[in-house]
């Protein structure tokens, strides 16, 4: 398998609830208005919390210092794996699940962070920037590594960055086992043709900044019941659009426009955390996808800025969540 560096430097920003209403312009811009801004790579998720923002230096020059942004400080690369076996096979496992063994174990065993953003299209890897050195020499024997440069994939020589470079030699620690939550909504993964984003702009101006109700207004918005969760998730990547968004939202759109696959899959979301996560801990996705990988579940994973997102196969979330509440009960080992 090949694994590419894309060529976007990355920020993960916040931008809390309350303060949005300063940020509807360069979002507005962002979005919807390609040929204004030489951003490639951005995305947009709303949580009962917040709206995570991952986007490129380009995007990051757009959003002013405020009071409601919280800026994370490391530079975030995006990986991304191209299988070299061209097998689609509809009983094949998709989404994180199938790197879990061959990427998100590995850089967990190497104290590598990593925040997950997968979308219609493919999953991106991030990783901070300054442990790249450690995530080739970890995935060097299963990987053929390039570095995309202006369009054009150029083979690493990982000799560069491993002489004299150890890996991670920390003795590993028994990662902390997250509270999950599982809530009641159905969640569709879609996409749509970029040129048709115009005939949905006020519909998704509408859901991304207008549909807080009134509830959302009060201090308890994110401890209240999440039977259901607010969760809408979207994506412009390298002309690529991808949007997660429960069917309560998608009733909301024209149906002949929103496409996705042919089966028609809703998936069930597995929340993770009790408390937000933060940034420097390692082994929350694999967690997570290890025993997904084991039981060959497909997985879509969203990291944001407070907690993160597994999606899963309908049918399957009551095996996970037996899954999960056996991994919950399972003694920590020394």
């Amino acid at each position: 398998m090949d694994l590419h560096i894309l060529d976007h430097r990355l920020r993960v920003t916040s931008i809390s609830k309350n303060g949005l209403v300063n940020f509807t312009h360069p979002l507005i811009k962002l979005i919807f208005l390609r040929n204004r801004t030489r951003c490639k790579f951005f995305s947009l998720t709303e949580t009962p919390e917040n709206y995570t923002v991952v986007l490129d230096e380009e995007g990051f020059k757009e959003l002013q210092l405020s009071e409601y942004l919280k800026i994370e400080s490391s530079i975030w690369l995006p990986l991304n794996v191209v299988s070299n076996v061209n097998a689609s096979s509809s009983s094949q496992a998709v989404g994180v699940t199938k790197i879990a063994k061959s990427v998100i174990a590995p850089l967990a065993q190497q104290h590598v962070s990593v925040f997950m953003l997968s979308t219609y299209q493919t999953d991106f890897i991030l990783v901070k920037e300054k442990d790249l050195s450690i995530v080739i020499s970890t995935l060097e024997e299963e990987f053929n590594i390039y570095k995309e440069v202006e369009g054009e994939s150029v083979p690493i020589c990982c000799q560069d960055f491993s002489n004299g470079l150890q890996k991670n030699g920390r003795e590993a620690i028994q990662p902390t086992v997250h509270p999950v939550l599982i809530p009641q909504n159905q969640f569709c993964v879609m996409s749509l043709d970029p040129d048709r984003l115009p005939t949905i702009a006020t519909t998704l101006i509408d859901v991304l900044f207008y549909s807080n109700g009134p509830k959302e207004d009060t201090q308890s918005s994110s401890s209240q019941d999440l039977d259901c969760i607010k969760f809408f998730s979207f994506s412009l990547i390298d002309g690529y659009i991808s949007l997660v968004m429960d069917t309560e939202a998608q009733r909301r759109f024209p149906a002949d426009l929103l496409f996705t696959s042919s089966s028609k899959e809703l998936w069930r979301m597995v929340r993770i955390g009790g408390q937000p996560l933060g940034f420097d801990e390692c082994g929350i996705v694999a967690q997570i996808s290890q025993p997904l990988a084991d039981s060959d579940i497909s997985a879509y994973y969203i990291s944001t800025f407070s907690f993160d997102h597994a999606l899963v196969p309908e049918e399957d979330i009551m095996n996970v969540t037996d899954m999960l509440q056996h991994k919950r009960k399972e003694p920590a080992t020394s």
